[in-house]
């Protein structure tokens, strides 16, 4: 059985996935579509990009953070962090500026993997 992070163990997960985040802002991303003479729509489509904090809520992370888990840890653990997962990028998402896009494309479950994994190797 896997007990609650407390509180600080919690900050230092959702530190360490803010800190890992891939992001670019709205502004940034449009200066570069532009120098490659590509529409929003093209770029968003090609890159597979949404708003930040829509991608760490959507369900669609969470159960690929938690498919990678279960590669790693097994099905019974990773069951068991579910919850953990999901309030934490719930968390993350919530501290994400509107205007900052990343994408569905990135490394987050083998970040969030990693920090879950020293976590329970530290306790």
């Amino acid at each position: 059985m896997t007990t609650p992070l407390i509180a600080s163990e919690q900050a230092a997960l959702l530190a360490g996935i803010v800190n890992g985040l891939c992001t670019r802002p709205l502004v940034q991303f449009a200066a570069e579509s532009r120098l490659d003479g590509e529409s929003l729509a093209d770029a968003v489509e090609r890159y597979e990009i949404d708003y930040a904090w829509q991608v760490l809520g959507a369900p669609r992370t969470c159960e690929a953070v938690v498919s990678r888990l279960r590669s790693e840890l097994g099905p019974a653990a990773a069951e068991a962090l579910k919850p953990v997962v999901a309030e934490v990028l719930q968390l993350a998402a919530a501290r994400q500026p509107s205007d900052l896009l990343m994408s569905f494309d990135n490394d987050l479950p083998e970040l969030i993997a990693g920090l879950l994994r020293a976590h329970s190797e530290a306790a």
